[in-house]
C-alpha cells in the first residue's frame, strides 16, 4: 500500500515519527513530505536541537526518517516544492494521506483551495478523487476560524482527528497516548497495526 505523510509546522513531531514507524512496519511504501515548518519542530521536539530553525532541514529530514522508519515497508523523501512527485496527480491511484501534525495554515489552505506546495496539493487529490485524507491538527483552544476550515475540509470528504488521546486504555508512557491517536489515524486509512487494545479486547501488546 502506497500512502502519503505530509509533516507540517504544528507542534507534535513525536506523531508523524509514531505514524511513521508504523506504516513502515505495516509494509507501506510512504511518501514523506516535510514542510520547512515541519522540520523546524521536528528539530525542536525530537532531535532537541532548540527553538531556532535548523541550518539544513533536510539532515533534519534524513534523521528523523532513520530514526522512526522500520521494515519491511519504504520511505520517499519528496521534496515540498516537487509538483511532479507522483502524489500530486490521481493517477498515482495512492488510497490515502494523512497530514500529522496538521498546521492551521495548512488546514486553511486545504479548506480553500489556495495550496502552493505538494502537501496542499497531495490533500486536494485526495478530496477529488474521492479518497481518504485524514488531517490531524493539534491546536489549542480553536479559533471560529480553525472550526470553520474543519468543517469545509469535513465537508469535502476529509477526516480531522484532532490530537486528542483517550484515556480507557490507560497509557503508562507519552509513548502510549501518541501510538492511540497514531492507532486511530491508520484505522482510518485502512492499515493494520496493534497500537493499542480494542474497547472490549485484550491488549496486542505483551505485559510490561
Amino acid at each position: 500500500m502506497r500512502v502519503f505523510l505530509g509533516v507540517t509546522g504544528a507542534s507534535g513531531a513525536l506523531y508523524a515519527g509514531r505514524a511513521l514507524r508504523a506504516l513502515t512496519a505495516a509494509g507501506c511504501d510512504v511518501g514523506l513530505c516535510v514542510s520547512d515548518a515541519g522540520a523546524h519542530v521536528i528539530s525542536h521536539e525530537i532531535l532537541e536541537a532548540g527553538p531556532r530553525p535548523p541550518d539544513d532541514p533536510g539532515l533534519v529530514v534524513a534523521t528523523f526518517v532513520e530514526r522512526f522508519a522500520a521494515g519491511p515497508g519504504s520511505v520517499t523523501v519528496l521534496g515540498l516544492n516537487d509538483l511532479t512527485a507522483p502524489f500530486a496527480s490521481g493517477s498515482s491511484l495512492a488510497p490515502a494521506a494523512l497530514i500529522a501534525p496538521c498546521s492551521g495554515a495548512t488546514m486553511a489552505a486545504i479548506a480553500h483551495g489556495t495550496g502552493r506546495n505538494l502537501i496542499h496539493r497531495c490533500a486536494d487529490v485526495m478530496l477529488k478523487e474521492r479518497r481518504r485524507l485524514v488531517l490531524m491538527p493539534r491546536e489549542t483552544p480553536l479559533s471560529l476560524i480553525h472550526l470553520e476550515n474543519m468543517a469545509a475540509v469535513t465537508r469535502a470528504g476529509a477526516i480531522v482527528l484532532p490530537a486528542m488521546p483517550g484515556f480507557y486504555n490507560l497509557p503508562r508512557t507519552m509513548d502510549d497516548l501518541v501510538d492511540f491517536m497514531v492507532a486511530k489515524a491508520l484505522d482510518l486509512m485502512g492499515v493494520p497495526h496493534e497500537l493499542m487494545a480494542r474497547w472490549g479486547e485484550p491488549s496486542p501488546r505483551p505485559a510490561a
